[in-house]
């Protein structure tokens, strides 16, 4: 297994894709990294995001963030 792309603290660009994602009704602008995952069922790490426009955190997938 693979080590975590991103560090806590960094930030990213977040672009939700797949199933379901069109819904997503994500704030504009960078998202910090506020905590690692475990890897999903696939093998991919998840992070949870946060983007100062928001009152909330968000989980992330690896592949829907992309370095600052």
């Amino acid at each position: 297994m693979t080590e975590h792309k991103f560090k806590i603290g960094q930030l990213v660009h977040f672009h939700p894709k797949g199933a379901g994602w069109p819904q997503v009704d994500a704030a504009p602008g960078p998202y910090q990294i506020t905590k690692r995952l475990p890897a999903a069922e696939d093998g991919e790490y998840q992070y949870e995001i946060r983007n100062t426009l928001e009152e909330y955190n968000r989980i992330a997938r690896e592949s829907d963030l992309t370095r600052m």
